[in-house]
């Protein structure tokens, strides 16, 4: 049982701890190797479509809209957010001893949350964008200029960086003893807590209503902003008209509910829910495969971008996959 917080911190057998050891993949030594393997090519294959998706964007001025302003500002959030995790699990899955200091683990829970919560409220103003589109568009070009369009991602970007700041700076005011053993392949949150030598009731509680306000109010406003899209497409007379409409839609919904679904899943769930093996295999879902996935949907299901990129091809042949 934990101690309270008016305890000692420590008994006579117990020091603080300054190193973590993750314990995620030590039942699978033998699978190891093979498990290295995939997951680089899937960090290489998710930061270099992710670059591709920057740079098509940077050279095509057909694509120098708010849309894909939003999707630059995604894509290097992806690279930068799986680049926060996946680097040092590559490393621990060659080595016997997988430690990491407290300073390290600090730094990889202050990046990978504001990435998280930043995400959150980016794929909120991406909505927001098609919101204006498709149910404002002779007002688009004044609703969503460059102007708005930068406060916008500042915002997004802001908010992230000064929410999960002050969340993982109190986490970490915390001591941590025993083993130091964590039971993910990450420095995450709940994992980490565990591992206190006080009461943590008060962390939790404002973890989930923190959780509740960033994460459930922004995909509420994503709801509503569907609602409304929905209703808008549905008055449109011709069915090709609305099926342009709803495609410029489908590649952001499917990374909201990629996104949201395993969030949603991890961070809201009541606390008895959560076991070692779920959350291990959700964190891959969200740390891993759904950067992954994001260049696929952005790339295959837009036209826009697949013509942009056909066109340089056509103009580079060095480019050209035979």
């Amino acid at each position: 049982m934990k101690m309270s917080i008016s305890e000692p911190l420590m008994g006579e057998n117990q020091s603080l701890c300054t190193r973590f050891t993750f314990v995620a993949f030590s039942s699978l030594a033998e699978l190891q190797p093979l498990l290295f393997v995939l997951f680089l090519l899937i960090y290489l294959f998710t930061v270099g479509g992710n670059l591709i998706i920057i740079c098509l964007i940077w050279v095509t001025p057909s694509l120098h809209t708010p849309m894909y302003f939003f999707l630059v500002n995604l894509s290097f959030l992806e690279m930068c957010y799986i680049s926060s995790v996946v680097p040092q699990m590559l490393v621990h899955l060659l080595v016997e001893t997988k430690t990491i200091s407290l300073a390290g683990c600090a730094a990889q829970m202050y990046i990978f949350a504001i990435l998280g919560l930043t995400e959150c409220c980016l794929l909120a103003a991406m909505a927001y964008d098609r919101f204006v589109a498709i149910c404002y568009p002779l007002h688009y070009t004044l609703m969503m200029g460059p102007g708005v369009c930068l406060k916008l991602a500042a915002a997004s970007w802001t908010t992230g960086v000064m929410v999960e700041s002050a969340q993982i700076t109190w986490v970490f005011t915390l001591p941590f003893c025993g083993t130091g053993q964590i039971q993910h392949f990450f420095c995450d949150i709940m994992p980490v807590m565990k591992l206190a030598c006080v009461d943590t009731s008060l962390n939790e509680i404002v973890m989930f209503a923190l959780s509740m306000l960033f994460i459930v109010i922004p995909c509420l406003f994503i709801l509503c902003s569907y609602m409304r899209i929905i209703k808008t497409i549905m008055r449109i007379p011709s069915a090709a008209g609305r099926r342009k409409a709803f495609s410029t839609c489908s590649s952001h919904i499917l990374v909201v509910c990629l996104f949201y679904g395993t969030s949603l899943f991890t961070y809201i769930q009541p606390k008895n829910s959560h076991t070692p093996g779920t959350d291990k295999a959700t964190a891959l879902m969200y740390t891993v495969v759904t950067p992954a996935l994001n260049p696929i949907i952005y790339t295959l299901r837009n036209k826009e971008v697949k013509e942009a990129f056909h066109r340089l091809t056509q103009r580079n042949p060095l480019l050209k996959i035979s």
